[in-house]
């Protein structure tokens, strides 16, 4: 890493990638799109089809542990294993946690020693760093931390919207259901089939998780799980104070203002649905179909009195990648900008792809 003394702004962050699946894949290509970044290394448990990509991508493999037998076993498949866990974290400025949720702690713990700078992602607890982290809602209170959450696809897409309003108000009080999808697309081992189920966690976390970001929303949520794969809606009911003085075309145009949000009227466009959503989303060419963006439905967009109504979709596998990138920049000390470090991550996406 370069020194201090040879400006910020000349830094490139050496970046490790620990689990290189569903979110690990998407966050190393957005990384790998940056010129203030690259990737050192991106770690698999054991040999699979995922490690092909990193292959092909040109990403060091390393194993997620660092015993011999572990490591040994990726040269039979065919592949050129650089070392364990440790290795890897020690030519790294920062690890990008992408493993699956609930083994934060034990992962923390190794980063914790050997003195590396950490994102983990939503399904791990806020409390588990202490901070969380979403571009639009506290990208500087993140600057220069050691380590952070960001925050999981519902609550990155929740405080799009309601972040800025909170800024125009003064205050909020939201209460939101999520229907969510059963599992994302590549994962047939998960329900419903064909039901609804409801999530008996009163609120569930989604909402509230609003409130590591931004402790002045009150926000309260239900959940409910149905029978699809590729987005989740959010049904959003926010209060705003009196004398709020937004019309449902303030509010619209606030959110156009936005980077990372994507306003559509139904009627007019004909995208109606979440599937005609990730068809657009095809169409424009985004790599994997992926949505960055917050979705959301002009025409389902109404202010009420002091109550907004509206709707939106989130793509649970792609509308955090970005924010890590931005993570990285705050942990790093490289932009205290928010939008400003937006701008560059999102500009560097779309070169990288070709868009």
């Amino acid at each position: 890493m370069f020194s201090h003394a040879e400006g910020l702004s000349s830094m490139v962050v050496k970046v490790a990638i620990n689990g290189y699946g569903t979110i690990g894949k998407r966050v190393a290509d957005a990384i790998d799109a940056q010129d203030d970044m690259e990737i050192v290394g991106v770690t698999k448990t054991r040999p699979s089809f995922g490690c092909d990509l990193a292959v092909r991508k040109g990403f060091p493999l390393y194993c997620t542990f660092d015993t011999d037998e572990k490591i040994a076993a990726f040269a039979p498949a065919g592949y050129d294993c650089k070392g364990g866990l440790s290795d890897l974290l020690a030519i790294a400025d920062i690890v990008v946690d992408c493993s699956p949720g609930k083994v934060g702690a034990q992962n923390k713990e190794i980063y914790d020693n050997a003195g590396i700078k950490h994102i983990f992602q939503g399904g791990e607890k806020h409390a588990m760093t202490g901070m969380s982290y979403t571009s639009s809602g506290n990208h500087s209170e993140n600057m220069n931390v050691q380590g952070t959450r960001v925050v999981s696809c519902n609550t990155t897409g929740l405080s799009r919207t309601l972040v800025p309003l909170l800024h125009a108000c003064g205050s909020l009080s939201v209460e939101c259901t999520m229907i969510r999808r059963a599992a994302d697309p590549g994962d047939s081992s998960k329900g419903p089939i064909n039901a609804i189920k409801p999530v008996l966690k009163v609120p569930s976390h989604h909402g509230p998780d609003v409130m590591t970001v931004r402790p002045e929303i009150s926000i309260n949520s239900l959940a409910v799980a149905v029978p699809t794969t590729i987005m989740h809606v959010h049904a959003i009911v926010a209060t705003l104070p009196e004398g709020h003085g937004m019309t449902t075309e303030s509010v619209l145009a606030l959110w156009s203002e936005q980077p990372r949000v994507l306003i559509m009227n139904g009627s007019e466009t004909g995208i109606t649905t979440t599937a005609e959503v990730m068809e657009f989303s095809r169409d424009i060419g985004r790599k994997w179909g992926d949505l960055h963006e917050i979705f959301v439905w002009e025409d389902g967009v109404k202010l009420d009195g002091n109550n907004l109504y509206y709707f939106q979709a989130i793509h649970q596998e792609s509308d955090v990648i970005p924010e890590n990138v931005d993570a990285i920049r705050a942990l790093m000390g490289l932009e205290s900008d928010w939008k400003a470090s937006v701008l560059k991550t999102d500009e560097a996406i779309a070169a990288y792809n070709g868009l």
